[in-house]
């Protein structure tokens, strides 16, 4: 079974499960394929992270293929510019290293581990069919096409006025639209070419030279060194225990360690009682969230630049302290904003012998750094703009450094087999979204469906907004709304299925049959498939 929020890579997922595929090789392919038809989220120049579990061993794997920053990525440069902060858009925003195919190369490995006998090449086969003869835009991508080409005087939008965006995405001049066919025939002959050559062409060689060149040229910082360090880095998963299951994620730099820090904080708390999508629901996990952002925002960051204290951040006897501070009858004050934005794909895959993969890929913002470099059809991240020009800040800018990432997968285990893949895109969303889909199905008994359908909220400001309060859609009743203004939450009412919430997905597994259960987000362009 696969769950993603494209129905294009769903498909390429179970096409590769049919022909003998491991739930890691189906992963490949439905990654590849989104950094084909899904650009406003995710890119072959971006960064992505995976969590999957072995079935004949019962081991957990991790594998974070985070770029990092150039070695040119200094304080000192950004302060002769007169520069504050780094920009949004444009060649000084990408300045990490994209992982993306680094982490299809790691995931490749393991799955050869496992006894795929299919090659790189074959994984990625469709989407370099689908680059290259078209495929039809979607209304989530035709709406950030024209979301992104409007007349801003900020200059964070009206991406067609930078490098290969235009040539790329507008080729008649003016954004697509829903329904009408797009074709990224530049980008068709990279992934050809990462398949023929192997993954690493995409930081050594021709391929690489090309992009970094094009990226100097351009005003930009990487150069063909830090394409040729980069490597992803296999790393041990973190684990806490939720209603006698064991939730996993992965560690720093990512924000796994807060995820898990709200389920960790709500294990303490007698959820099941507080009655589904209450206020009372809504308000436990909000100031659940609030106390693992202000953890995560004061620790996290790249280990390789300062101790994080992770194992007593996650710790049970932690985890009821911070329950204990909350007040179920007042809301805790708002925590000093990160502002992440939240353009991510999450997509899930189980297998016929009860492999699991949760994976997450990302280029950070919509269609991220707005650059396409040269004629590789590569669109960059902008990852790196996450990082500060302050250099007291936890997350500050140094060389070789890699930003604290809001990717997370997150898994489920039973008895040590999967239970339920699940995750979403969404920035500061992502480990709220993670909560509402846990408690909706482990302390209130819901289905996959109707846990990932149901009506959702926001804390923070992801996406860019302008104000740190609670969004909750307008489904929920009237009196939630009510309820939770007289205890201090700033509320403001969305949509009924607003995009601002992101785009989930899930795949429950029941241990005593085997049969799987998905589910994909009715906010996104997804699918969840099986055979």
């Amino acid at each position: 079974m696969v769950s993603s929020p494209h129905y294009l890579a769903t498909q390429a997922g179970v096409d590769i499960l049919r022909k003998g595929g491991t739930a890691l090789d189906a992963a490949i392919a439905v990654a590849a394929v989104l950094a084909v038809v899904y650009p406003q989220m995710c890119s072959i120049g971006g960064d992505n992270f995976w969590l999957a579990h072995e079935a004949a061993t019962g081991a957990l794997h991790g594998i974070n293929a985070s770029g990092r920053s150039g070695e040119k990525a200094t304080l000192g440069y950004f302060a002769q510019k007169g520069l504050a902060a780094i920009p949004l858009r444009g060649p000084l925003a990408a300045c990490t290293v994209p992982g993306v195919v680094s982490g299809w190369d790691a995931a490749h490995a393991l799955s050869r581990l496992w006894g795929s006998q299919l090659s790189l090449a074959d994984l990625l086969q469709e989407a370099i069919d689908l680059a290259a003869e078209g495929f039809a835009v979607t209304p989530s991508l035709a709406f950030w096409l024209h979301e992104d080409c409007k007349k801003d005087s900020t200059g964070y939008r009206e991406l067609q006025r930078l490098p290969g965006f235009a040539r790329t995405f507008l080729p008649t001049g003016s954004p697509a639209r829903a329904g009408e066919r797009m074709r990224l025939p530049d980008l068709a002959a990279t992934l050809s070419l990462i398949a023929q050559e192997g993954p690493r062409s995409f930081y050594e060689g021709d391929l690489a030279q090309r992009m970094t060149s094009w990226l100097q040229a351009n005003g930009g910082l990487l150069t063909a060194r830090d394409f040729a360090e980069h490597q992803a880095e296999t790393v041990e998963p973190l684990r806490v225990r939720y209603r006698g299951l064991e939730a996993c994620n992965l560690p720093p730099n990512t924000q796994g360690v807060a995820s898990l820090s709200i389920l960790n904080i709500l294990e303490h708390m007698d959820v099941a009682s507080l009655g589904e999508g209450s206020a009372d629901h809504i308000h436990a996990v909000v100031e659940a969230t609030k106390l693992a952002f202000a953890e995560r925002d004061a620790h996290v960051t790249d280990p390789d630049f300062a101790e994080i204290p992770v194992e007593y951040m996650l710790s049970p006897a932690h985890g009821r302290d911070l329950a204990g501070r909350i007040d179920m009858r007042r809301a805790l004050a708002p925590n000093a904003p990160l502002e992440p934005k939240g353009d991510t794909c999450w997509f899930g895959v189980v297998d016929a012998v009860g492999n699991a993969v949760s994976a997450i890929q990302s280029i950070f913002h919509d269609f991220g750094a707005g650059i396409v470099a040269g004629d590789t059809g590569v669109l960059l991240q902008n990852r790196g703009s996450f990082f500060s020009l302050d250099a007291g800040h936890i997350n500050a800018l140094a060389p070789l450094k890699r930003t604290m990432h809001t990717l997370n997968p997150p898994m489920l285990r039973k008895d040590g087999k999967p239970w339920l893949v699940y995750g979403t895109m969404g920035g500061e969303g992502q480990p709220q979204t993670q909560a509402a889909i846990v408690t909706r199905m482990v302390d209130f008994g819901l289905s996959p469906h109707d846990a990932v359908a149901a009506p959702r909220w926001l804390y923070g400001r992801s996406w860019g907004l302008p104000a740190n309060n609670l969004r909750i859609e307008g489904r929920f009743a009237p009196q939630v709304a009510a309820s939770l203004r007289q205890r201090g939450h700033d509320v403001q009412l969305t949509g009924g299925y607003s995009d601002l919430m992101g785009h989930a997905g899930a795949i429950l597994r029941d241990q005593g049959t085997g049969v799987l259960y998905g589910a994909t987000d009715p906010r996104s362009d997804g699918l969840a498939a099986g055979y």
